[in-house]
């Protein structure tokens, strides 16, 4: 007996879609954290709904059952990669590494180019921790401050602020929006990174130079008193010297030899705890326990570090959220969100849902720049309807990824335009949960500093554009068949 399938009409595709969207919507007005297991639930419930409508086709469940365990499959080396991203930060902060960092990078601060300075110093800041709401929250207030000292209005001096934070957001191989994005794009962070550069650079070029010019045009006095006391604060809390950065130039060096991300951050987290045992005793016997041999609370404090909580405490309480890390445990919410994302994925796979509502897409899109400016809107859509970066890179992502393959666009075009749009943009909307956050963060109104985020503006642009005049645009090459005459 055989089963009549069906392909499905435009209106069922869309279905799972907009209960998604209905749910998230509702989660963020009813929760206070929706990646706490909201979100995940709303999709898993999206993709039953998905699942009736494939069964209404007449596909059978192991049909979909197996395509959901691919699609896991294939996000399986970037879960690992996000927990060991998780380790690495923890290591990196007992060890005085990213506090190194924040401290030095401080010393760009310049009352005449303050607001140049801004952007560089969080941006310093953001790829040291791969977040932007720490960096924002810690070194972005008190730049804040200082702003207001020198007479500069509050939204520009925000708008500086989230430019360079979101520039570590974007890049650094710490974030977790770095890491989602290849994930769904099908390639490995490493190389998105990279790629990411040439749009990344013009884009910051362009903020730098606007900065520059708003800063010439501002006079004002300075007062160091907030950056001091922040450098003091780390500096009375770690042993803050130059040789910490021995690590990060080799995980560098192996990254620029194209050494795997998984071994790459493994041994990345490895050397940050033995150089949290060389440089920072006092900080493993905080962490570790008083008491204990030193051999056992070094123990004691790496293995913390690298899958659960740690506090550094220091006399400046504005940055103690900073120097606090969650190990693989704080990446355990974007897993669960990854899987409950490839499980709606792999349902609408399953069915071809996804790319019945693509079709209509790709009979307009019939160049590389169509296509990316379709998933630049669409990214931009989900960030004001479902309110949430994460979604408005998980659902394009996997919306696309077979549109991008059809147009023989290698899967680090699809990453990069996830990130220029996705994560640039869900900052600019007041009631998705990265504008509200910021903007209460800041005690400036979303509206208000909108104008002078000029990195997260341009940066849908420039990947429009590079698209259109077929810039650095990498295609996969045909397989050419080698005939053999006698």
């Amino acid at each position: 007996m055989t089963t009549n399938k069906r392909s499905p009409s435009l209106f069922e595709a869309l279905i799972p879609i907009l209960c998604l969207v209905v749910l998230l919507t509702i989660n963020v007005f009813v929760f206070d954290d929706t990646l706490a297991g909201a979100n995940q639930a709303a999709l898993l419930l999206a993709a039953t709904i998905g699942g009736i409508i494939v069964q209404r086709q007449g596909m059978g469940w192991s049909h979909t059952s197996d395509q959901i365990i691919k699609t896991i499959g294939s996000a399986m080396p970037s879960m690992l990669i996000l927990l060991l991203i998780g380790s690495l930060a923890g290591t990196w902060m007992i060890s005085g590494i990213v506090p190194a960092m924040i401290y030095y990078g401080m010393d760009l601060v310049n009352p005449h180019v303050f607001l140049v300075t801004a952007v560089i110093v969080c941006s310093v800041v953001s790829v040291a921790t791969g977040s932007s709401w720490s960096t924002i929250a810690t070194i972005g207030v008190a730049l804040l401050g200082i702003g207001k000292t020198m007479g500069i209005d509050d939204p520009i001096v925000a708008g500086a602020i989230i430019s360079g934070a979101y520039f570590g957001d974007k890049i650094s191989p710490l974030s977790d929006t770095t890491n989602l994005a290849p994930a769904m794009a099908g390639t490995d962070i490493f190389t998105h990174i990279r790629y990411m550069f040439y749009t990344t650079i013009p884009s910051m070029g362009l903020t730098l130079i606007i900065f520059i010019v708003l800063g010439f045009k501002t006079d004002f006095s300075t007062s160091i008193v907030e950056t001091t006391a922040v450098k003091n604060a780390i500096n009375n809390a770690f042993n803050i010297t130059p040789w910490l950065f021995i690590v990060p130039i080799i995980l560098l060096t192996l990254i620029l030899k194209k050494v795997p991300a998984i071994p790459s951050l493994m041994a990345g987290t490895l050397l940050g705890g033995v150089f949290a045992v060389i440089f920072q005793p006092d900080i493993i016997k905080e962490t570790g326990g008083e008491g204990i041999s030193y051999l056992k609370a070094s123990y004691i404090s790496i293995m913390q570090a690298i899958f659960g909580d740690t506090t550094i405490d220091t006399s400046h309480s504005s940055i103690n959220e900073l120097l606090s890390t969650s190990g693989m445990r704080g990446m355990l919410n974007t897993v669960w969100l990854i899987l409950s994302a490839m499980v709606f994925g792999g349902v609408m796979e399953a069915g071809g849902l996804l790319t019945r509502i693509t079709r209509p897409i790709m009979m307009r899109a019939r160049s590389s720049g169509a296509l990316v400016s379709s998933t630049v809107g669409t990214c931009l859509f989900f960030n004001a309807t479902a309110s949430d970066q994460y979604i408005a890179i998980v659902v394009p992502g996997r919306m696309f990824k077979k549109a991008y393959e059809e147009m023989n666009l290698k899967p680090e075009v699809l990453s990069r335009t996830l990130e220029d749009s996705g994560t640039m943009t869900s900052v600019l909307i007041p009631w998705n949960t990265c504008g509200a956050t910021q903007s209460r963060i800041l005690g400036v109104a979303t509206l208000d500093y909108v104008p002078y985020c000029f990195f997260n503006i341009i940066s849908p642009f420039i990947s429009i554009l590079f698209a259109y005049l077929n810039i650095k645009i990498r295609r996969i090459e045909p397989i050419t068949k080698h005939k053999t005459h006698n």
